[in-house]
């Protein structure tokens, strides 16, 4: 998958999303991404393939295993690979935050 196919695949699950930030409060629950760094495959001391890490930041008012179950089934169907964080607890937001990292082409 490239980078610039996150957006659409993400929009499949039909709630907001948007590329790091949203300009006003978005409605709940919603999805921001963003690039986390490198993820280049190395091959005689120099890069053979570039690639990133992206951060996709589940947000909701409750924990919803539903919805991370949702988000799971799309990228288990599209074959991406991905690690998942500890739900945390924002308290100036009152939300929580899911983490979830995958590797794209640039």
């Amino acid at each position: 998958m490239k980078f610039n196919e996150v957006f659409s695949l993400l929009k499949q699950l039909n709630i907001p999303v948007a590329y790091d930030h949203f300009d006003s409060p978005p409605s709940i629950p919603f999805i921001t991404y963003s690039d986390s760094g490198s993820n280049h495959v190395y091959a005689d001391n120099s890069v053979y393939k570039r690639g990133l890490f992206v951060e996709i930041e589940l947000y909701t008012d409750k924990k919803d295993l539903s919805i991370e179950n949702k988000l799971e089934n799309l990228l288990d169907e599209r074959g991406i690979v991905y690690s998942s964080y500890p739900t945390i607890w924002i308290d100036s937001e009152k939300l929580y935050q899911k983490i979830y990292e995958i590797g794209v082409e640039n």
